[in-house]
């Protein structure tokens, strides 16, 4: 007997059909000479209600071990459900209990759980019906992204987790080391003598592989990271996690116009897909947890975005009726609420801010004739602000060496890096998105750890 997806049995399963399903009990419910029981197995937001009635064999022994949790097979015929709620129905012949579940301990019950009760329970939240339409179309976005960038002849590159530069210049890294920390060998000056550690200098987990990504743009021209990247920022919000995945493309013979062109066609793209792969999902996060996530793709998907520069946007800000938290003048960087303020209140849907004041970018952004800008870009969208930042980069060798200066980094550290300026230089742009924002964006989540199966924030590293 075929064993098929409780996902496919729903949308095309038919009536006299014999089949097998596996997966976890969501419910049961007794009656006299029979019983019912809810069967989900990860495919899709709705169950699959069996039927069992008193010849099947071991009855008595399965009933008893049937809680919700367990997990399950089940032979046996489709038939048309006479209840409601449900078009088919599967009658068992036989039924096999691979794990009972204790109900007097199991903590998932049929009502609505916290999401903060949930994160304490992280190995087995995934079971409930929020989490894992989050985590279905979490798949269906890395499907989405992946098939964006190899439809259009991008090489997916690996850059290293471990590395020796920082790329922010923030310095907010974690240290990767092989000593032992209880005797840690110093020097006579008592600075740590990383020459006797594992790579003979400090080393760290990236925070991005976009300078890797621009030694790989400056073979293949187009290529794209998709990646864990980690920050060692100590803020425990809603918006921050310790480590999260990034999306990077770098593209030679780029500049910013043509950044925001991708940028843009990139997240018209995902929401597409998205929505076709997991309708069912997205009308679930639309009806639970907030009530304008299908209209917010739709407006992604239909809209042109609007682009203005960082000194436009100051202007639109100071002449807003709105008092903000944090002040806004030309020379600050945009706060969350300045951004939200942007897309969702002004112009009603995305908006690409560029140019912005050359102190508050990094230092590998392309600076403007002006010298008092670089050619950067940020994508702010409705419920969140920025989802994408991105720049042309500096290809100037002489500008590049005098930016690094500027930021208080040492140029011998980027040795490499300013060799792309010397062999064959070109102009060249990219962009990062953080992979769990986007997530986040789409269905809705108010809590970024809420959109990754294992959140790590500070104080919080539990498997």
């Amino acid at each position: 007997m075929v064993t098929r997806r409780i996902a496919e049995i729903l949308r095309d399963g038919q009536p006299e059909e014999s089949l097998t399903i596996q997966g976890w009990v969501r419910t049961k419910r007794e009656l006299k000479g029979f019983a019912f029981m809810e069967v989900n197995d990860g495919s899709s937001m709705g169950n699959l209600q069996v039927v069992l009635n008193s010849e099947v064999p071991g009855y008595e022994d399965i009933l008893k071990q049937i809680n919700t949790g367990a997990s399950v097979e089940a032979s046996g015929v489709l038939v048309a459900s006479q209840g409601k709620g449900q078009r088919i129905e599967l009658q068992a012949s036989a039924v096999k209990v691979y794990g009972a579940s204790d109900p007097e301990t199991y903590p998932l019950q049929k009502k609505r759980h916290s999401f903060e009760f949930l994160r304490t329970i992280g190995h087995l939240r995934p079971r409930t019906n929020t989490l894992g339409a989050v985590f279905r179309v979490r798949n269906a976005c890395s499907y989405a992204i992946h098939q964006f960038f190899q439809e259009r002849g991008f090489l997916w590159i690996h850059t290293p987790v471990i590395t020796a530069s920082d790329c922010e210049g923030a310095g907010e890294m974690f240290a990767v080391t092989s000593f032992n920390l209880k005797d840690v060998p110093r020097l006579d000056t008592q600075d740590i003598d990383y020459a006797q550690d594992f790579f003979g200098r400090p080393a760290y987990l990236t925070v991005s592989g976009q300078l890797e990504a621009e030694v790989m743009a400056m073979a293949f021209s187009n290529v794209y990271t998709f990646g864990p990247t980690f920050r060692a920022e100590n803020s425990n919000t809603s918006r921050h996690l310790a480590e999260f995945w990034m999306v990077e493309p770098e593209m030679a013979f780029c500049d910013l116009k043509g950044n925001m062109d991708l940028a843009e066609e990139f997240l018209k793209y995902v929401f597409k897909t998205v929505l076709e792969r997991c309708p069912e999902d997205m009308e679930f996060f639309n009806q639970r947890i907030n009530d304008t996530v299908l209209a917010t793709a739709e407006n992604i998907i239909n809209s042109e975005f609007e682009r203005i520069t960082y000194t436009d946007a100051i202007a639109l800000l100071e002449k807003a009726n709105k008092k903000f938290e944090f002040p806004c003048n030309w020379g600050v960087d945009l706060q969350s609420e300045h951004e939200r303020y942007l897309a969702e209140e002004l112009f009603k849907k995305p908006v690409i801010v560029t140019d912005y004041p050359v102190g508050i970018k990094a230092f590998y952004m392309r600076l403007s004739d002006d010298e008092k800008t670089v050619r950067a870009m940020d994508v702010l969208a409705p419920n969140i602000g920025e989802i994408i930042g991105g720049s042309q980069r500096e290809e100037r060798l002489d500008v590049l060496e005098r930016r690094i200066k500027t930021q208080g980094l040492n140029p011998e550290d980027y040795w490499w890096y300013l060799d792309l300026r010397r062999y064959g230089t070109v102009e060249h742009a990219g962009f990062g998105l953080g992979f769990e924002r986007l997530v986040q964006f789409m269905t809705g989540m108010t809590n970024i750890r809420d959109v990754i199966p294992f959140p790590r924030t500070p104080l919080s590293a539990e498997f």
